[in-house]
Order: structure tokens, then sequence, then C-alpha cells
């Protein structure tokens, strides 16, 4: 019924956007335009994140940013609640992350938390999808996610505040201080999120019976019950200098701390009282990236070296008697990197560009637990501490022989602490179909390799230091096109096939010594279609309207050999990896005012490898309906911005993660100030 009601909404705009135009009765003169592709983008998908989506508002994590704005998949337990991404039907430690050049993926875990990474302190979001990803980092064998920040243009003084206040006691801030001349550009950026996370739920996963007075059961019903965990504290600052010394040079400073106090919220199944225990995580994150950047007529060259530090502490503690609380587990993880990269782009034609890149990562990891109980009865202390360095060399060409074609060559080695991968090759291409349509094809073919993580290898109990490379071919094949259909409406469209291969797929299963150990074990075919919509509608009396809409078909499936005679994984569609995911964004705006609708859907997906589902083994597919209603007001000495925001519009009963309750419909207000200084 929803999803009815999300195309009967796309419908309606379309066809009011279109009867407004023909009221107008325009009289559109022919034109032609003539443009040429960056030769960068040679052959490459990618997919860009527009400041609308990222600027929608202060709440907004970019995992909440990618559920509603790509086709990838996001596997989230809440708000504030680890959040992972995954592309193409691959799992989270698929995707590499870039942060301003640098990689943020937990050398450890592998993946990365996408719920701690506020849209606002994100300037510019780019996917690149499979292949794409090799010319920026390998390991990516679903993709990779690009975000960065950039210089906004001061002259003075500029400050911004944004308060928020919605549903379950939550609050939002956000403060930002900048200042800048012709030379120098500083911004602060703060933003701090408060939750009590208190939300009412009817829990499917409990069945309370009904008695007569003989006792006897004369009927069921499921129980209303208050997520009374799941609260969270969570501060980010973020610091950004530029200098320009002279033309052609840039230096830049960027560094950006994270303070976070996570309660993990308790799950469907608990039958303890919220009071009996304290399950918290608390993490801190410092991320900083020094870059010079020199751009003259034909040379472009870019040096980076960064620090980032991560220290996650997880304490699980249990009430035992009155009052007196134990802890059952004390976690802690502690990670330092040092990052370098230089880069150098050449271009001696404006049909050649050759580039080469060299980056290394020195990794410092420290995991240890005090949950472990001796014989004894005494504790011990159970964890790892190992150094990995981690280095790259890339070599590309891209040539565009003739102005619609272009063909582009990515060679690049790995280095992991004493191996090398084989070489990395990634060929693209691409070709222009039709000059006045703006059509393009383009196909490429790469291998790619990703190593196990520290913890695959590691981790006590039960890393194997054993494992193999994880290693795959994967195939694209696409067309696009984009441009102004007429004087009012501008459109894109974009379909991609894509066929990947990956070998000793690394898998944690559970042993008969009562843990789980990570094995080499799977061989997965991940396939399927990706396509995206896009359309700017200009009306009259300053009406506008803008629509995108994405949508991917994964099928990925495992196609190994059985492990035993019980085994019934193979040919199966893996865990948690939806086959169909779609979003829908509209924005209607009139003058001060703007309407947004944001709306995404995941198909079923199973928890278990056999995909068996007589025993909690299938999530159900939803739907999800976001709309907000802002306005802007100019006056004489300030901008002011009020926004309503209604999350789950229509209430829906869905899971995300299996036994992890999710809010109903909720809502939220904001009021954003911004002082006219000069």
């Amino acid at each position: 019924m929803i999803m009815r009601v999300g195309h009967i909404l796309l419908l309606l705009v379309l066809s009011v956007a279109t009867l407004s135009a023909q009221e107008q009765h325009y009289d559109i003169e022919e034109i032609s335009v003539l443009g040429s592709r960056p030769i960068r983008d040679i052959g490459v998908t990618k997919s860009h994140i527009d400041s609308t989506s990222l600027r929608h508002t202060i709440s907004l994590s970019m995992a909440d940013v990618l559920s509603f704005n790509s086709a990838v998949y996001v596997k989230s337990s809440g708000r504030a609640s680890l959040s992972t991404v995954a592309f193409r039907g691959t799992s989270p430690s698929h995707t590499q992350v870039l942060w301003n050049g640098v990689k943020i993926n937990n050398p450890m875990m592998g993946s990365t938390d996408f719920s701690t990474i506020p849209a606002y302190f994100v300037d510019d979001a780019t996917l690149l999808h499979g292949s794409s990803s090799i010319d920026e980092i390998s390991g990516g064998l679903g993709g990779a996610i690009s975000l960065s920040t950039k210089p906004k243009v001061y002259n003075g003084l500029d400050l911004q505040y944004i308060q928020g206040v919605g549903s379950f006691s939550t609050l939002d801030e956000y403060l930002r201080v900048g200042w800048g001349n012709s030379r120098w550009q500083l911004s602060t950026r703060v933003a701090v999120s408060t939750s009590e996370n208190d939300f009412h739920y009817t829990n499917y996963d409990k069945r309370m019976n009904i008695y007569d007075d003989d006792m006897n059961i004369v009927a069921q019903y499921y129980p209303e019950e208050y997520n009374k965990s799941g609260s969270w504290a969570d501060m980010h600052i973020l610091q950004e200098v530029y200098f320009m010394p002279k033309a052609g040079h840039r230096l830049s400073l960027n560094m950006w701390y994270t303070n976070s106090n996570r309660e993990l919220q308790m799950l469907s199944t608990d039958y303890a009282s919220d009071s009996e225990y304290d399950n918290r995580q608390r993490e801190q994150d410092v991320r900083s990236v020094v870059a010079w950047q020199y751009i003259a007529r034909n040379v472009e060259l870019n040096a980076r070296a960064g620090y980032l530090y991560t220290a996650i502490a997880y304490d699980y503690k249990r009430e035992v008697r009155d009052g007196v609380m134990v802890p059952m587990t004390e976690a802690r993880s502690f990670v330092h990197t040092l990052y370098g990269n230089f880069s150098a782009e050449y271009s001696p034609t404006t049909r050649l560009l050759l580039k080469g890149d060299v980056q290394l990562n020195q990794h410092f990891a420290t995991s240890r637990d005090r949950s472990v109980i001796l014989q004894d009865g005494g504790e011990g202390i159970v964890g790892y501490r190992k150094a990995r360095v981690e280095g790259s060399v890339a070599l590309s060409a891209k040539w565009r022989p003739i102005d619609r074609m272009g063909i582009s060559f990515v060679l690049r080695e790995e280095l992991v602490a004493t191996e090398l991968t084989p070489l990395i090759p990634a060929l693209f291409v691409e070709a222009e179909l039709s000059r006045r349509g703006n059509i393009i094809a383009k196909g490429s073919i790469s291998r790619n390799y990703r190593y196990p993580t520290l913890n695959d290898l590691y981790f006590l109990p039960g890393g194997n230091p054993d494992l193999k490379s994880e290693r795959g071919w994967s195939y694209d094949l696409g067309i696009e096109s984009s441009g102004a259909l007429t004087s009012w409406l501008q459109g894109s469209a974009k379909v991609t096939w894509f066929d990947s291969y990956i070998h000793d797929w690394i898998l944690w299963l559970p042993t008969t010594k009562g843990y789980f150990s990570p094995r080499n074990i799977k061989d997965v075919h991940s396939y399927g279609i990706e396509a995206a919509l896009g359309a700017r509608i200009a009306l009259p009396k300053e009406w506008s309207i803008a629509l995108d809409g994405n949508v991917a078909w994964t099928p990925s499936v495992n196609c190994g050999e059985p492990l035993s005679e019980a085994d019934l994984s193979v040919g199966k569609q893996l865990p948690y990896v939806p086959q169909f995911t779609a979003t829908l964004t509209g924005v209607l705006k009139w003058r001060g005012w703007g309407f947004s609708y944001m709306w995404c859907h995941y198909s079923e997906r199973y928890t278990m490898s056999s995909n068996d589902i007589s025993i909690s083994g299938r999530l159900p597919k939803y739907y999800m309906s976001n709309i907000a209603l802002e306005k802007s007001l100019s006056l004489k000495r300030v901008d002011l911005q009020f926004k309503g925001v209604v999350n789950n519009l229509f209430n829906e009963k869905y899971l995300s993660v299996m036994s992890h309750p999710m809010p109903g419909i909720n809502f939220q207000i904001f009021v954003g100030v911004t002082p006219k200084l000069r």
C-alpha cells in the first residue's frame, strides 16, 4: 500500500509539472549543447549525493543519507547504533571508505560505522561502484565511498547555529563559525546529539497469554513495550584551516574529533529489566590530515600526511543482587594509524592524463578483554597487540583518442605486512553514442583483492592466521544520459549491469570449542542491475521540483562447495543481503518554502545462510517514508530557518536487524539562525 502511495505521488508530481508547463504555452527554441566529459571519469560508474540531501537536517548521519539517496544496503539497528553499508551484495568490509583521501575503515574490523559520521560534516559524498574504486583504493570488492570537506569562502566572520528537538527526548545542536580573507579560510564545526531513545513498540517476538478462571489459555497477544535502553550522547568537532600562500598552492589542515557514549539497546527477546544490566560502548576518534596541493596548467601535485586514533571501550555489567553490578565483559581496543600519500598528475595534451599515486599506512593495534574466567575462578586478559604496514602504488593512463571515445587503464600493486599481492589491473572504456542526447555507453573489467582484517587473523579466541586474501573479478556495462530536455526540464538516467565473482570469501563460523573462527569457505557470485533517474523541473511563479530515484537488483549467491551433508547454503542468497533496494526523494520549492518527501525500500533479508525461514530466519520487506516542511526568512540582521520533520510517516513496523526494535512515527523540529555580521 505504501509503495503504491509513493508511485501515485511521483505520478501526480510529474503530471502537475507537465500541466503547468503546458498551460504557459512556452515556445522553446532548439539549441545544441556541446561539452566534454572530464577525462578523469572515463568509464567510471559513480554517484554524487547533492548538498540538499547532506543538509536535510542536522540529525542525519551518513547512514541516513545513504539509506534514502542511494541503492546501497544500509544495515542499521537504529539511530546512533552500528550502521554499516554494503555495495552490490557484498559485506560491509568490502566497502572502502575515504575521508579527505584517507582510508577510515577500522583495520581491526574492516568496516566503518556510518552512524558516527554526521552528514553536516561532509561537503562532498561520492559513491564509486565496483571496479570504479580501483583508481582510488583497493579492497573495495563492492565499491568505495569518498567523503570530503571543502573550504567555504568567507569574507570576514560568519556564524550559523541550529537547534533541533525531537521525539524520545532527542536534542541536536549544530554550530559553525568561519572566518576568511583572500589567503586564509578557517572553519570550526560542532555537532552535539543526545537522546533517551525511549520509544514505544509492539514486541512481535513475545506472546502473552490470557487465561480463564481455570487457568486455561484462551487467547494470546503481542505486548506493547518501551525501549528503555539505547540512549546516546555524541559530540563531534571539526576544525578546518586553508591557506593559499600564492597562486596554484594550497595548504590545509582538517582535524575531526568524536566522543561517543552509547547504550546498546535491549533485544526484543530479552526478559530482564533494563535496570538489571548496563550494556554500553564508548568511543573516541581523532582523524587529522595535513595536505598540500599544487595546480599548474597541465600538472597537479598532492601530498597528504595524517594521523588516526580510535579507542573503543565496551562494558557489559549485570546486577547480581540488589544494587550490586558486576562486570561481565570489559573489552578495550586501541588503533593508531600513520598515513602518507603522494600523487602526481600530468596532462601533456587535453586528450591524455597520466597519474601516479603512492600510499603508506602504518597501523598499531591493541585488543584486550577481561571477560575470560580462569579455571581457578579468577579473571584473565586475552587479546593481541600487532603492527601492520599497508602500502600501495598505482599507475594510470586515461586517453581520449577521439572526441567520442575514451580508454582508461589502472595498474595497482599492494603491500600488506611483508606480502605483495598480485597486480591489480582495471580497464575502462566509454563511447558517446549520441551527442545530442549526451548518451554515453561504458564498460569496465577489473581484478581486486581484500586482505583479512587484524581481527580475522589475530582475535582471541578464534583468529585464523592462515586465512587467504579474498579475490575476485568484476565486470560492468552501462549506459547513461543527462542534459536539458527543455527550457524548464533537466533530466538524467543511468543503468548499469554488473557481474562479480569473489573467491575465498571470509566468514566467521561456530567451532566445536564454543567460539567462532573465520574461514575461507565460499565462492560468491554477485550480479545484478543498478538504475538511477533524476529530474529538475522549473515551474512558473518561482516553483521548482527536484526528483531522484534509485533501484538495484542484487542477487548474491554462495557458489562454494558444501562444508558437510547438512550444509544447505550452496545456491542460496547471502544472509542480510536484500535482492531489491529502492529509494525516491522529491523536493518541492516555492520562494522561501520547501517540502521534501523521502522514501526507501528493502526487500526481505534472510538471517540464515540456508535461507531457512522456519524459525526467525527472515526479516520482512519494508517501506519507509519521511517528510519535511521548511521555511526560510531573511530579516535585516539575521536569516532564520524553520523545519518540521516527520520520520516513519506511516508508522511502519519493521526490522533492520533481527530482534532489534525500531521506532514508529516520530517528529523533529529545527530552528536555524545565521546572523548577518557584515
